[in-house]
This record gives C-alpha cells, structure tokens and sequence, in this order.
C-alpha cells in the first residue's frame, strides 16, 4: 500500500503543528504511527480517500462519532450549502437558533431555554459557568470525560491521576492554574457511595455534579435516580454530558431512556453531522443565570451550525437512526465476541451498541492493537479496536469487515504463538492515554 504523501503530510505536521494534529483520538501513534494514513482527500457515505487514493470502509471512529449519518450526507449539506449561498453570517442573527432551540426543548419537555456554541468542550465550560453563576459556588463533582478546560483538568492537580478512570488516563494538567486544585473532584460510575463521600466533606460547596448518563456500562437500577436525589439535597446543579450519547440510542439524549432528567444537558458530536454544533439546553430558572456572566463568542452566532443540526434531526427522525446504529452496532460486537473465541484471543468488550470498543486482554495488548490496524488497511478498512456506527454502514459492510477480522485474528493468533509478532510490525505499537507527541 502506497501511502507516500500521507507519510510528507505527516513530516511537516511535525513539525508545524504541536502534537501533529487538533484532536488527540486522530492521533496517527493512537493507531499506528508509520502506517496509520492520518489525512483524508474525500469522504463519502461510510468510505473514505487519503492522500495517496487509497479507499477504505471506515469500520473505525466515524468522525470520532460526529458523522453518525455519514460522510457528506446529501441532505445536510443540501441544508448547509443553501445557508452558505444565502450568508452563512452577518450583523443580525441567524433565526434557525431560534428553531433549533424550539427543537431542542420539543425533545426534551424538561428543558425550557437553550445556549449554542459550537464544540463539546467549550460547551462543557458554558454548562459549569452557569451552574457556578447560578450557585454562587465553585466546587464541580465530575464522573466521566468532558473535555480539555481549565475546569475538568483541575481534577488532577496535585493528584495521582484523578482523571484516569474518567477514559483517558494521563491527562497533564500543565497550564491550568494551581490555584483550581480542589475546585474539581471526582466519583465513580455506579458507585452511588463514592457521590456521597465526596458531597459530605464539601457540604454546601457543591455547584454541580456532571456526569455522561451512559457510556462503557449500562447503569445500575437507582444509580442514576440517586444522583439526581443526591444532586438536589446538596442544593447542586445536575448537568447530563451528551455529547458521546446523545442522538444514537434515541432522537435526542439519552438519559430520557433512563427517566431521569437533569437541570441542563449538552450536546454535540452527531447534533451536526460533522458541522461545528453544540447546545447547552436546560430550566429557564438555571439557564437565566447565563445572564448573570458573560458568555460570549462571534462564531457562536454563524448560521451554518444551526442550520445542520436542524436537518440532522429531521433525518434521523425520518429514518429512525437511532435503530439502525443500535442493529450495525450490536453486530459488530457481537462479531468481535466469536472471532475472539474461534482463535483464543481474549477480548474485553464494552460500550453502547453504537460505540463498541474491545481491548486485546493481553500484555501485548499495543502490538496486538497495532497489528490488527495494519492488517486492516491492508484489507480497505478503517479499523481499530473501537467503532462508532453510522446510518450510512450497512450489514454488507459489517459482513465484509468481519470476515476481514477473522482472517486478522488468525493471523494474530498463529504470529504470537510463534514469537514474531513484534517483527511483522510495519509501523510502531498503538499508545494509549494522553502523552508528548516527539
């Protein structure tokens, strides 16, 4: 496989851009650095171009879960194109806001007022603002991954690694200010007593407590009542992270699943179809406190955004998505489960159907990891160890894939038991976590 200019594009991201590129999960070292093709010229339905015109069936990330249509859905970018044709912004503001935070509350009855922006972090950090503002205190207890600011990665200053249960392990929290230490405290998932501990040392602190409804596990029967029970005895804000869950068990978030229902919920990833989107929906009497503090940003007002998100909804709605990611989803993991037995590599699964992911149960585990990305591409497809579904894969590609993984777990499982794994290596082991990119 010729993957020459992917490999130039890469040697002058090096040095150009810090970290080579903008998002940690399409890091080329978090696949296979020296084989990984990290650029793409097209993407389309559930295929995608690189550099060099290699096509791959992207059985991986999917946008790091942002496409949960597809690549270049024609409906959306029909939307999108026609908004660019008629200004995608201007001094006046655009009124499809408006109809998509209509749209956003007919979803989620609870919710009254809505706040945009325009990634899932800074959201994040809007949806922590106006707890604090609406509180009048500091102190945020988190369960989950939310992002990359001040506010979240004050959870591991001074610590271990508070934040290495919370997906990704070791975050540096280099830069943030050391005067945050304590502001930002952590509990675990289904653990209603590690809640507890945390509220009764800091009586009267609590600003809010934000967590993701789902993502690896299925919560246990009364953990997330007992959050929210919790959460209102401790005068707190309850603040649902979906950006990772919603829109893909159900058209909206995910916690109307569960029956519970926060004070302010966030959204992005798949709101947009790959467009830059994000929405911080909650009770007007929590929201009107975004008032009380400034929140404010010029790109927050283009029209694109809105404008995508408004037709996602509409199509996902039209075509119930959510059923068909939940089908492909449930497929491929159950697909995982038996090549991994027929060749006697265990496997971890984990994840909701529409984002499985499998860890080799092996110290060789990066190698492993590696190898079957290499493999992969060598098939034409986009693969690691997780996927994310999209409405565009269909059940002829999970079967093609599969077949793929087979073949790949054989081949795994014969090179290990002969020592040479390591040496059929054509790229470097996967990492994991966050670490300086050299």
């Amino acid at each position: 496989m010729n993957l020459q200019k992917s490999q130039e594009c890469q040697n002058k991201a090096r040095k150009l851009i810090p970290g080579m590129t903008q998002l940690l999960s399409k890091r080329p070292d978090m696949f296979s650095l020296g084989v990984w093709p990290t650029y793409y010229s097209k993407s389309k339905g559930a295929k995608v171009w690189d550099l060099d015109g290699n096509v791959y069936i992207d059985m991986s990330i999917a946008g790091i879960g942002a496409n949960i249509l597809g690549y270049a859905d024609q409906d959306i970018n029909a939307a999108v194109i026609d908004a660019i044709k008629n200004g995608s912004s201007s001094s006046l503001n655009c009124p499809e806001e408006v109809d998509l935070a209509e749209e956003l509350c007919s979803l989620h009855p609870w919710a009254q007022m809505v706040r945009f922006a325009r990634s899932g972090g800074e959201s994040m950090a809007v949806a922590v603002r106006i707890a604090r503002a609406h509180t009048g205190r500091d102190l945020v207890v988190i369960c989950g991954y939310h992002g990359w600011h001040d506010w979240y990665l004050a959870a591991n200053l001074g610590t271990e690694n508070a934040l290495g249960e919370h997906l990704i392990p070791g975050l540096s929290p280099t830069g943030v200010p050391k005067a945050l230490k304590g502001t930002t405290l952590t509990f675990k998932y289904n653990d209603i007593d590690s809640l507890k501990t945390v509220i009764a040392a800091h009586k009267g602190e609590v600003a809010a407590i934000v967590m993701e409804p789902v993502r690896n596990i299925q919560p246990t029967q009364g953990f997330l009542q007992g959050v929210r029970l919790l959460t209102d005895q401790a005068g707190a804000i309850f603040i649902f992270d979906e950006i990772s869950s919603g829109f893909r068990l159900n058209c909206g978030g995910a916690h109307i699943l569960y029956g519970v229902d926060p004070d302010i919920a966030v959204f992005s990833k798949a709101l947009g179809n790959g467009y830059p989107i994000a929405a911080i929906i909650g009770r007007a009497f929590v929201m009107e406190s975004a008032q009380k503090s400034f929140i404010s940003s010029t790109m927050w007002t283009e029209r694109i955004g809105p404008v995508a998100a408004l037709a996602m909804i509409k199509k996902f709605r039209a075509f119930k998505a959510h059923e068909h990611l939940m089908e492909i989803g449930r497929l491929v993991q159950k697909g995982w489960e038996v090549v991994s037995k027929r060749h006697g590599l265990p496997v971890k699964i984990s994840g909701i159907y529409p984002l499985g992911h499998f860890v080799f149960d092996d110290q060789d585990q990066p190698v492993m990891k590696a190898f079957f990305v290499q493999e992969m591409l060598a098939k034409g497809f986009l693969a690691s160890n997780v996927f994310y579904s999209m409405l565009a894969h269909t059940k002829e590609d999970v079967e093609a894939y599969l077949m793929a993984a087979d073949e790949v777990f054989g081949r795994i499982r014969q090179l290990k038991d002969s020592g040479r794994l390591r040496s059929a290596l054509k790229g470097e082991p996967s990492a994991s976590g966050f670490k300086r990119m050299t």
